[in-house]
Parts: structure tokens; C-alpha cells; sequence
């Protein structure tokens, strides 16, 4: 969950400058991609919900087992909430997560046609699944240019001003006026990608940070001793 703690810039960036992040982030990783590993809509919902208050990298050395044998929501529902808490138990809060898992997959079966729903308010409906995980949904399986804010996002339009808020919901809609439309569709995962890999909770890589030119986050941290002047790691970020 975003804290509203986290730190804001009282400057913002201009229309220009916004343009000229994005354009960047862009330049940098043209495709970014989604790290939670799914091979359908189905299984993207059930690794999202797990994934609250949890890490992907964790979610997904739970859920190959777990999707090798239900795949689908009557799948699903065959295994039953025992089997389903058996499988995810390395993730945290894995109970109360495999009794959504079960219930979603109910309701997905008997008022759904066995279908994820492209709607936001279903979608919603859905034990487990509230406005972040609909975006993130809505987004990478039917394409929909939403703006899913977690604590990364929370953070990165904190800290340089793009769109500065005390609620996630706050946020999302300030992210949605301020980004150019061209680069919506792909704007949530270069944010979560930045604050996950570049423009961390305790101490921000600045010096590697491919919009420092941008942000009006303020003192900038500077290099190590030891930095070599690579450029931000995997995510070309």
C-alpha cells in the first residue's frame, strides 16, 4: 500500500519536461514489461492479487506450480482453498489470499462464463481485487491505457513532482492528466520499474537516473566512490 508519507517536491515539472521523461523513459526500454509471470488473464488476475503486499520475484517461485494445475477458474475451483493455501504458503498473507483466489474463481464460474471481465466495476467486485489490481489487469491483458499505482509509482510522482498526492487515487488521476497520451499505455510500468530499480524508498540512484534532468527532487544523491558510470542496471532505466 503507497504511504502518503512519502516525500514531495513542491515544484513540478513543466509540460516540457514532462514530455522529455517520458521520451526518455521510452528511449531507454521502448517495450517495458510486466515482471509477474502469467500466461493468460485468468492466471495474471490470481498472480496480481497475490502479489499484494508482496514481491513478484516472490509470487512467481509460488505460482508455476499452482498454475501448472489450475490454469482456469474452474481449475481452480476443482483444487479447493486446502490445496490452494498448500501452494501459495510462501507468500505472505497466503491464507486469507487463497481464500480470494477460491472466491474470485467461483464468481468468475458462475456469473462470468468462466471469463476475466475488461470492466473495471466487475472486476472490482472480485474478492481480493481492488483499483490497482483492475488497472493492472485492464492494462497488460486487455490493453487499456490505466495508470495502476503502487508504493514505486507513489513515490516516483512524489519525489519529482509529476503528480504529487497525499492517496493512491490522488495520484493516478493527476498521472492521467499530466502524461502525454502517447506514452500512457506504457507510463505505469516505466514508474514502477524506476522506483523498483533506480529511484529506491531509502536512497534514490540519482546519479543513474536517465530523468535527473527532469526531476525536482532535491539534493540529488551523488555517485559512489565506486561507481563505474554504467548505465541503470537490466531495465536500461
Amino acid at each position: 500500500m503507497a504511504k502518503a508519507s512519502a516525500k514531495r517536491s513542491t515544484k513540478r515539472p513543466s509540460k516540457a519536461d514532462v514530455e522529455a521523461i517520458f521520451a526518455a523513459f521510452q528511449k531507454a526500454n521502448p517495450e517495458p514489461k510486466g515482471e509477474l509471470i502469467a500466461p493468460n488473464a485468468y492466471t495474471l488476475l490470481v498472480a496480481v492479487v497475490l502479489s499484494a503486499q508482496a514481491t513478484d520475484a516472490g509470487v512467481n517461485k509460488a505460482t508455476p506450480a499452482l498454475f501448472k494445475l489450475a490454469d482456469t477458474p474452474e481449475k481452480m475451483v476443482k483444487l479447493g482453498v486446502e490445496k490452494i493455501t498448500d501452494l501459495v504458503k510462501t507468500i505472505g498473507l497466503y491464507r486469507n489470499k487463497a481464500k480470494n483466489v477460491f472466491a474470485l474463481s467461483q464468481i468468475l464460474v458462475e456469473k462470468f462464463n468462466g471469463q476475466v471481465p475488461a470492466d473495471r466495476e466487475a472486476l472490482e467486485s472480485l474478492p481480493g481485487v481492488g483499483r490497482k489490481t483492475a488497472n493492472v489487469v485492464l492494462n497488460m491483458a486487455f490493453g487499456h491505457s490505466t495508470m495502476a499505482v503502487d508504493t514505486h509509482v507513489f513515490r516516483v510522482s512524489n519525489r519529482t513532482g509529476l503528480a504529487p498526492g497525499e492517496t493512491p487515487l490522488e495520484v493516478e488521476l493527476k498521472l492521467l492528466k499530466v502524461i502525454p497520451q502517447q506514452y500512457l499505455f506504457h507510463a505505469h510500468h516505466w514508474l514502477i520499474l524506476h522506483g523498483r530499480y533506480v529511484c529506491l524508498a531509502r536512497k534514490p540512484e540519482c546519479y543513474r537516473c536517465v530523468i535527473a534532468e527532469w526531476c525536482r527532487f532535491e539534493p540529488k544523491t551523488p555517485p559512489p566512490k565506486d561507481w563505474d558510470g554504467a548505465p541503470a542496471g537490466r531495465v536500461a532505466m
